[in-house]
């Protein structure tokens, strides 16, 4: 029989409730052995069975004749084979439906686990996520702070950095400590990089013009405030900032001047 034949037949429906021969039995086992469609539709009609039987009430009793007009089946239609009593292996065909039971029930088990272990490391993932980016607010938060209060320190000299040529509406602000020898660095009115490009701080002595290397401004893109501190132990008498290729470079690029400012004399 094709695989078209054994679903039209009725012999599935009379194989999962034992009632066939142990020749036909045989033989519908090895049909789901070579057809996955054939397997398929036992498991179906075995779980319509299951399904059916359980939402039949405790007291009453329920057999595979009463179930089987439930799903659409016709027995005045449906081949029967007499039995053999005598002959029958009962043992072998209801070990067959416990098997596919069995199967079926584990194939279940199996997707149910591996949905349950995705949902799972799903759920790990983003709570991994969440706290990372708590962390990293907490940290944005006291460089935040730091930053303010240095700021505010008397001794601190302001140095804004305008535009250039190149890029007229860049702006940017230098805030020395010249006690501690730091350099906080706002960035904030710089442009959006270029692909393979990065800004080059440098600090600049201006009689004669020479530039100090103080190194590219790292992450500039992922940094949310794009608030940098740099060491600067130079005598400094101007900053300015260049557009570079990633890595930087040992001289700055002066027609990539971005912004420029130059630092007031104190009495």
């Amino acid at each position: 029989m094709t695989k078209e034949e054994y679903i039209t037949s009725g012999l599935l429906e009379l194989y999962v409730a034992g009632t066939l021969s142990e020749k036909e039995n045989q033989e519908v086992y090895e049909a789901t052995q070579k057809y996955p469609e054939v397997l398929r539709e036992v498991l179906e009609i075995e779980a319509a069975v299951v399904k059916l039987t359980a939402a039949v009430s405790p007291g009453s009793s329920s057999s595979f004749p009463d179930i089987k007009p439930r799903l659409g089946l016709d027995i005045s239609k449906t081949k029967v084979v007499s039995l053999d009593k005598s002959k029958t292996n009962w043992l072998t065909y209801t070990g067959w439906a416990a098997a596919i039971i069995l199967g079926a029930g584990l194939f279940w088990q199996l997707n149910i686990n591996s949905d349950l272990e995705s949902q799972i490391m799903i759920t790990d993932t983003k709570q991994g996520v969440l706290e990372a980016e708590i962390e990293a607010s907490k940290t944005s938060l006291k460089e935040a702070n730091a930053f303010i209060k240095t700021i505010q320190d008397r001794d601190i000299i302001t140095i804004p950095l305008g535009g250039q040529t190149v890029s007229p509406s860049a702006y940017a602000q230098v805030y020395w400590d010249k006690k501690t020898n730091t350099v906080y660095l706002d960035a904030s009115g710089l442009p959006e990089l270029p692909s393979g490009k990065v800004y080059q701080f440098w600090s600049l002595t201006l009689n004669p013009l020479t530039p100090t290397d103080m190194g590219v401004i790292e992450n500039f893109s992922g940094d949310t405030n794009k608030i940098f501190k740099i060491e600067n132990s130079n005598e400094s008498q101007a900053f300015g900032i260049t557009l570079e290729p990633e890595g930087g470079s040992s001289s700055p690029t002066l027609e990539q001047l971005y912004a420029l400012g130059v630092v007031e004399k104190t009495s």
